[in-house]
């Protein structure tokens, strides 16, 4: 039967913490199994180096009624993570969790209850951030900055702990866009969202996986891959630019006629040349940016590679489950050479 909860979670390098997740998640959904919510587990192991998928596949022996393990063949990122989860999950409701227990496991009931009011997307606001303050600045200036060119309305857009419905889960399905943010694919798809207040925590045990880089390219993603409001936003200051220089150059030369030839306000129009200049670069990477997911796009590359589904095998199940086997070699690309 299928389970009315799938909880997803992405994994890179934390075995450090996992020990940790398993002790506290378990409990928290056993507990609402009493109360009627039937539920599984999909880890999404991203490419680890570490000794995370072989914890994983631990894990998955001790509770394999409960626990399935997706494992990739490299790092292909954590939306491309939370996606792969997505298409192995089968509950009506689908929670996304961070490995590194920031989002305390404990807090999944509250969106469940939320879920059950009749809303298809929940998602969530750290009462307190536990990160560090740069991290919350630039979060919190970046919030501002998308809300203002999409119309995407997420206030805590860095928190991965969300509940999306099944309807949204099948329209995520159906999409194959190459670089996306999940977050807000699902608000374009939700007809009832809204949001709730979590406890946030500090990070359980090892470091970020993303770096300040991350988070730029993140925001590329999130602002190129749901408007063109940047692209027209600079076609409007390069024609507010072109007529300013345009009426600088007229007042140049009339000056110039007037009072003849001088060397006076030669920095000036040295800085002036400067900005445009840096004005135009700016241009040419904004646009790059859109060729470049178009680029990503049109290549029809796999988004990712599953090298192996860790499940029970359903086949075998007349015999009280006892057929559990590893779906090794369960390939969504078998092209060889495939990284």
């Amino acid at each position: 039967m299928k389970p009315e909860l799938t909880v997803v979670i992405p994994v890179y390098n934390e075995q450090a913490g996992l020990a940790q997740l398993y002790a506290r998640l378990y409990p928290a959904l056993d507990a609402l199994a009493l109360r009627g919510v039937s539920y599984e587990v999909v880890f999404v192991n991203d490419g680890s180096r570490d000794n995370t998928a072989l914890l994983l596949a631990d894990q998955y022996r001790l509770r394999p009624d409960v626990t399935r393990v997706v494992l990739f063949n490299g790092n292909y990122g954590q939306h491309m993570a939370i996606l792969a989860g997505f298409e192995a999950s089968r509950g009506e409701i689908v929670v996304t969790l961070d490995a590194d227990l920031q989002n305390p496991p404990e807090e999944i009931g509250a969106l469940v209850d939320k879920m059950r009011e009749g809303y298809d997307y929940v998602g969530s606001i750290r009462r307190k951030r536990q990160d560090s303050a740069w991290r919350t600045y630039a979060s919190k200036m970046m919030n501002r900055i998308r809300e203002k060119i999409t119309s995407i309305k997420i206030t805590d857009q860095g928190n991965m702990l969300r509940a999306y419905g099944r309807n949204v889960i099948n329209l995520i399905n159906q999409c194959q866009e190459v670089s996306t943010y999940v977050p807000a694919l699902a608000y374009t798809f939700a007809r009832n969202p809204t949001e709730i207040m979590v406890e946030h925590e500090e990070r359980a045990a090892g470091e970020s996986k993303y770096s300040f880089y991350s988070l730029i390219r993140l925001n590329f993603d999130l602002m190129t891959g749901f408007s063109i409001v940047p692209l027209q936003l600079f076609s409007m200051m390069g024609m507010v630019l072109s007529a300013a220089s345009g009426a600088l150059v007229v007042f140049l030369l009339i000056r110039r006629f007037i009072l003849g030839a001088e060397a006076e306000g030669l920095f000036t129009l040295f800085a002036i040349a400067f900005f445009l200049m840096a004005v135009i670069l700016f241009g040419i990477g904004l646009l790059g940016e859109y060729v470049g997911r178009i680029y990503q796009q049109v290549r029809g590359r796999p988004r990712f590679v599953v090298q192996t589904i860790l499940e029970l095998n359903t086949n075998e199940s007349n015999e009280g489950n006892k057929g559990i086997a590893a779906k090794a070699g369960k390939q969504v690309e078998t092209t060889a050479g495939t990284n």
